[in-house]
């Protein structure tokens, strides 16, 4: 085999193409089963993004549901989630150009159960998700989100609508901004569901409410558990009726069971996390194999865990599989079904037999994992925990260049990636992406970065980001940068961030702060569909987030208040990186969805604006017909090979530069 070539870190070849990372892979969605059947949704960038139902059967095929004109995504709280579902081999799909639900028999075509817009109606005004079949009624039974009053706010609600006839559907209930996860008891005689009201989000407070259901309405509706101060998640009826739920009363997102008196019981008290941040819907931690066992992930020090659980006694029996990352775990007929990767797996969907613990891989999101002359440059990812400046740690994944084929010359230091995370509300995941590797095999190190307000490490952790946005994250961002830097591991003359969305604003934040020892860490950026503006993200985003920022930074209006109004709204104005480029002094590159409703071209533009004013380099991409998030393969293929050549050419070929130290 050839020696290495010596070459300098940023400028290895690899065949970690970007060409290869959009093409290659596939974004696995939503897992599901019907009777032996593991039915999933795949986006694939080849097709424009399009979302596809898949049946994978017994016998090891695997076929399309929906026909090619359709996409399988819903638009409910604009990030979707639960398109889908399947009863009896019949599949209910939201339709993604106009959201309008569709019934399609197995061999059939799809029907629309939910009306087409009406004359002055705009298109998708209607739209639908996280629904349950009740097949004794012929019933679906979801979430409706309303948007046929122009100019007012959505309205959402729990609606049922017949299967078998077309119809906008019958409200069952209403009155809260935000509705999720309505769950029909065994005996179809009880209605189970979460909500939550401006300005929670549900990973701050949403509660648990039951109802009898006779079919067409329900009646004596009770909150079981929830408020401002306790995130409820993933209700679920165990096979004897009994109702479970996840709930971070005690710190901790743990499983909880309802007893007969009322009263809430810690299933399996453990300082792990059973519950997830609900940003799309349907998401599924947990699911039962019998009245008294259950399947269920959590993630425990960072790393995601897969376990079967007795009910009774609050054991866990840990499943030895290579996977650290799982989600979706779906369970029926004594199967397991779920979604999980690793740091050199790439997503799968996985179906386990409980009872050998014997796992097989049925889809990879992939394939390209498996290819030996690709794996040998991967980059396995080793955690760290870092002191940040307020006497505390955070944590993060840091990932050393990785290439078979070279080796930096002696003493040199690689370049450093600062990724942050989106959400802010969200996390670093360990399951390989080959967004990541393409950065490592070319000899740029990359540190994902899970600052305070990260989901995975308790509930006082997210809560170090109440109305500390812009400061907290950005102080940990420049920490991790920091703490690489004093071990030795990066040139601190060579570190770039960048982010997605919320992450967008940490690293452009960051870019802008005010205590220049932090803007001086990085040379370079990159925001993709960032935010830029707090003023304008709370007038202009969407109704899901649209009150998300009186927790993050501060009550955008106080009623009858002029004071705390004036107060408030200079905070939004120190925070936003628009009005703080004059303290920029490094270039950012800006990479915007055009049909972005969650964070609008606008916000971009205005940040783009300001850097060409003050005469620093600003790259601007705008890309048509995405939305927020890239799912076509030449857009991702064309932003990734451009922020590298961006940084490429502005910082990663300086050589044993000096920089902050």
């Amino acid at each position: 085999m050839p020696h290495p070539t010596v070459a300098p870190f940023g400028s290895w070849s690899s065949p970690i193409t970007a060409e290869l990372v959009a093409s290659a892979t596939i974004n696995l969605v939503d897992v599901l089963l019907d009777g032996s059947d593991v039915y999933w949704v795949e986006a694939r960038p080849q097709e424009a993004g399009r979302h596809v139902l898949v049946r994978h059967t017994v016998d090891g095929t695997s076929r399309n549901v929906t026909p090619a004109s359709c996409s399988a995504r819903t638009r409910v709280h604009e990030y979707g989630g639960a398109a889908v579902v399947v009863a009896g081999g019949t599949s209910y799909f939201s339709d993604f150009p106009d959201q309008r639900l569709y019934r399609l028999e197995r061999g059939g075509v799809p029907v629309p159960l939910t009306p087409a817009p009406t004359s002055g109606q705009p298109l998708a005004a209607l739209r639908y998700a996280d629904g349950q079949v009740d097949t004794n009624r012929h019933l679906w039974i979801g979430v409706r989100e309303d948007h046929r009053a122009p100019g007012e706010e959505a309205t959402n609600t729990i609606v049922a609508l017949d299967a078998a006839s077309e119809g906008a559907g019958t409200v069952l209930v209403e009155g809260n901004d935000f509705y999720a996860s309505p769950r029909l008891s065994p005996d179809g005689r009880r209605l189970a569901w979460l909500a939550w009201d401006h300005p929670q989000m549900p990973w701050v407070g949403t509660e648990l409410w039951v109802a009898d259901f006779d079919g067409a309405s329900v009646r004596n509706a009770t909150r079981i558990a929830g408020g401002p101060g306790e995130s409820v998640f993933q209700p679920e009826w165990s096979p004897d009726g009994v109702l479970y739920f996840v709930s971070d009363r005690s710190g901790w997102w743990n499983l909880h069971r309802c007893e007969a008196d009322g009263l809430a019981v810690n299933v399996c008290p453990t300082a792990a996390e059973f519950g997830r941040p609900q940003w799309v819907l349907g998401i599924s931690t947990y699911a039962f194999l019998s009245a008294k066992q259950a399947v269920c992930s959590y993630i425990e020090g960072g790393i995601g865990k897969l376990a079967l659980l007795d009910l009774d006694s609050g054991r866990l029996t840990v499943f030895e599989l290579p996977f650290t990352d799982f989600s979706s775990v779906r369970a029926q007929g004594g199967k397991v079904a779920f979604k999980a990767g690793g740091p050199t797996l790439a997503n799968a969907i996985v179906v386990l037999d409980p009872l050998t613990g014997q796992a097989t891989v049925i889809r990879k999101s992939d394939a390209l994992a498996d290819d030996p002359a690709i794996h040998r440059h991967f980059s396995v990812p080793q955690p760290i925990e870092f002191p940040t400046p307020r006497g505390r740690t955070a944590f993060g994944l840091f990932y050393p260049p990785t290439n078979a084929d070279h080796v930096a010359p002696d003493g040199e230091l690689p370049p450093l990636l600062v990724k942050c995370h989106g959400g802010p509300t969200s996390s670093a995941s360990s399951t390989l992406d080959l967004r990541t590797q393409y950065w490592t095999s070319r000899g740029v190190a990359v540190v994902d970065v899970d600052y305070g307000g990260s989901t995975g490490y308790g509930r006082a952790f997210r809560e170090r980001l109440h109305r500390m946005w812009g400061v907290v994250d950005v102080e940990d961002c420049a920490a991790a940068a920091r703490h690489l830097v004093d071990r030795g591991w990066v040139d601190p003359g060579r570190i770039v961030i960048t982010g997605n969305s919320a992450g967008g604003f940490t690293a452009l934040a960051c870019l802008t702060a005010g205590d220049p020892a932090v803007r001086g860490m990085f040379q370079a950026g990159s925001s993709h569909y960032g935010v830029s503006d707090l003023e304008a993200l709370a007038r202009d985003t969407h109704k899901f987030e649209s009150r998300y920022l009186d927790w993050l930074v501060a009550p955008y209006t106080e009623a009858g208040d002029p004071l705390a109004q004036a107060t408030h709204r200079k905070v939004y104005g120190d925070r936003s990186p628009v009005r703080n480029a004059g303290r920029l002094a490094a270039p950012v590159a800006f990479f915007q969805g055009a049909q972005d409703k969650i964070v609008p071209p606008s916000q971009t533009e205005l940040m783009v604006t300001a850097l060409r004013e003050k005469g620093i380099t600003a790259q601007y991409l705008l890309f048509a017909g995405e939305q927020h998030g890239f799912r076509q393969a030449m857009n991702i293929q064309w932003a990734l090979e451009a922020e590298f050549y961006f940084y490429s050419t502005l910082v990663f070929r300086r050589r044993n530069s000096s920089g902050p130290a």
